[in-house]
């Protein structure tokens, strides 16, 4: 039996079928960068050359004449499921900051500026004010990171993904001194680990926390004391883009002098042990210390809720450190002091020294290399204050 909206189907086609008529329309891609068009501009400095809607976007590396050799660093990433958080909600214009933050504080962390960055969104349908309102947080987001949105695409894909389905990407490109680079040949033993706060959840572990919720019945806009606002506005606070600050310390502490900044940690995926393990050299351990800070409201509710193990959102969440910094004992101070003053809470969490004692090399709370880096290691101690 044929059905009515078969048949109607295809009476409407009889005509001949259009783009618009298999689910694409070009003309709300078009709309969708006129609403958004202002917003990419924003980030736009002297170095970029053209405006929005060209085939490729163009950013004049002149500068890099001056460098004595100069080193690209690049970075591609996503925000993986909070993206369903926000189509929950219908709030889009903050999903921008996550993606950012993924990209280009991934950059920073060897020292590189990030120069310049593109934008991947896919949706099953393209709604102007909704596509405009994930560029405009991109491009909010790369502002503060002093970063160029120098492109993009919208891609429309009906029948893969739902009406109201999107996801995002990013990457970006940045550069670096070739004696100014950051990372593991840095790193001494006496070095202190500097810990920055997240703004909560940031970017990660959404496939667990979602579950949580679901298995504890929660909706989006229940009010939790606990938080202060409700559940959804707590899950959809945007990620905390680092790169400025880094930058900043990087250049006040250069690696060429006794106070120095020796390398950053990203944490992201697979929590602050496994991301810090991965910048320390083989031999040394960075003790780190859990009584240094508190656990964010967030944090406690998702262990709640799920009754989920301690050694489980270690390796998942950011359980409130979004950056680390691994500096030299003469910056230490100065260096938290510094963060602070830029609004960023920072304080020490630990030390590295060799790594000599066998007992300790074992169970959850020790992490030797991560993510097919074979480097240092990392001990967590104490609990959380």
């Amino acid at each position: 039996m044929t059905s009515a909206n078969t048949a109607a189907g295809s009476a409407s086609e009889k005509a001949g079928i259009t783009y618009a008529s298999a689910g694409v329309d070009v003309e709300a891609g078009d709309l969708a960068v006129e609403l958004m068009k202002d917003a990419v501009k924003a980030t736009h400095n002297s170095s970029v050359i053209g405006g929005v809607g060209g085939f490729a976007g163009l950013y004049d590396v002149s500068r890099l004449l001056t460098y004595k050799k100069p080193l690209l660093a690049t970075s591609t990433d996503g925000v993986g499921t909070k993206v369903a958080i926000a189509q929950a909600m219908d709030i889009h214009d903050t999903i921008g900051f996550d993606l950012v933050g993924m990209v280009v504080d991934d950059i920073v962390v060897v020292g590189a500026e990030p120069l310049y960055m593109t934008d991947y969104i896919a949706c099953g349908k393209v709604v102007p004010e909704r596509i405009a309102g994930i560029v405009r947080g991109i491009a909010s987001a790369c502002s503060v990171a002093g970063t160029a949105l120098v492109g993009g695409e919208t891609a429309e894909h009906p029948g893969l993904l739902g009406e109201h389905e999107y996801d995002v990407a990013g990457a970006a490109t940045g550069v670096v001194e070739a004696d100014a680079l950051l990372g593991p040949d840095r790193v001494r033993a006496g070095d202190v680990v500097i810990g920055m706060a997240s703004s909560g959840l940031h970017s990660n572990g959404y496939s667990l926390v979602r579950r949580v919720i679901n298995h504890a019945g929660w909706a989006l806009d229940r009010q939790v004391s606990e938080l202060g606002r409700t559940l959804g506005e707590e899950l959809l606070e945007p990620t905390r883009v680092y790169a400025a600050d880094c930058l900043d310390l990087a250049r006040a502490f250069p690696v060429t002098g006794d106070a120095a900044v020796h390398g950053f940690s990203h944490v992201t995926g697979g929590g602050l042990a496994a991301n810090l393990a991965r910048v320390l050299p083989q031999g040394l351990v960075a003790t780190v210390d859990r009584a240094t800070w508190e656990l964010p409201a967030i944090f406690k509710l998702v262990s709640e809720l799920g009754n989920v193990p301690l050694a489980d959102l270690e390796r998942t969440l950011n359980l409130g450190v979004g950056m680390v910094a691994i500096v030299s004992p003469e910056a230490a101070d100065a260096a938290v002091a510094r963060l602070n003053d830029r609004g960023l809470p920072s304080w020490v969490m630990g030390t590295v020294t060799g790594d000599s004692d066998a007992i300790l090399r074992s169970g959850p709370d020790y992490v030797q290399g991560a993510k097919g880096v074979d480097g240092g290691a990392v001990r967590l101690v104490n609990a959380y204050a």
